[in-house]
């Protein structure tokens, strides 16, 4: 005999949350969550296709530069 029924997939396995984000949508999420916009969908996104460790380095990466542009500021001005 032969079973013609394709194996099944496991639940929530699909093309699209296989693929990890985009360095552009993490760096957007990561922007997005500082201002408190970030939308319902995105947030979704992230939380089934992204990885912890790549918003944790683009939050700190986002900081580093929001405290450099600060203190160059502060130079300039003081």
């Amino acid at each position: 005999m032969n079973n013609s029924i394709p194996p099944c997939k496991e639940l929530g396995s699909s093309a699209a949350d296989v693929e990890s984000l985009t360095l552009i949508q993490v760096f957007g999420s990561v922007l997005a969550a500082a201002f408190g916009v970030q939308s319902r969908a995105n947030k979704r996104r992230d939380f089934a296709r992204g990885k912890p460790l790549h918003f944790i380095l683009a939050g700190t990466m986002c900081t580093g530069i929001l405290l450099a542009s600060i203190i160059a500021i502060v130079g300039t001005v003081a």
